[in-house]
């Protein structure tokens, strides 16, 4: 399941959680940093490793809080396109399912459905569940 912080990642890890614990399956949870242009200079090396730093810390907490309800669940920080590397993180993993808020940190907050799930309900090599 792709995570970026939003309200809409937290319920889908939730839900994504309630699935892997009922059928007693593993979450793999993907944090995808998306670098700035132009990705050479030092402010954006800072940049990503601020990032990082936060998703690290995020992502502890979300292992917690699985493990206190049994969950198996594995995470990963990459940097990337957001939509790209969970379809290619599907792809690798042999995923069954992929679960993505509907929105996540992105600026188009008119958009009926963000531009990340869209690209991964249309390109993904499963099937994607969507959560509002």
């Amino acid at each position: 399941m792709g995570y970026d912080g939003s309200q809409e990642s937290e319920k889908a890890f939730q839900v994504g959680l309630s699935m892997a614990n009922a059928l007693d399956s593993r979450l793999e949870i993907l944090a995808v940093i998306q670098p700035g242009e132009p990705a050479t200079s030092v402010s954006a090396h800072d940049a990503l490793e601020h990032a990082r730093k936060h998703y690290e810390l995020a992502l502890r907490k979300i292992v917690e809080a699985a493990n206190g309800h049994g969950a198996n669940v594995e995470t990963s920080i990459v940097v990337g396109h957001p939509a790209d590397e969970i379809i290619k993180r599907a792809e690798q993993s042999r995923s069954d399912l992929v679960v993505v808020g509907r929105r996540g940190t992105s600026s188009f907050k008119n958009l009926d459905m963000g531009s990340v799930s869209e690209h991964v309900l249309a390109h993904a090599p499963c099937p994607v569940l969507v959560t509002t």
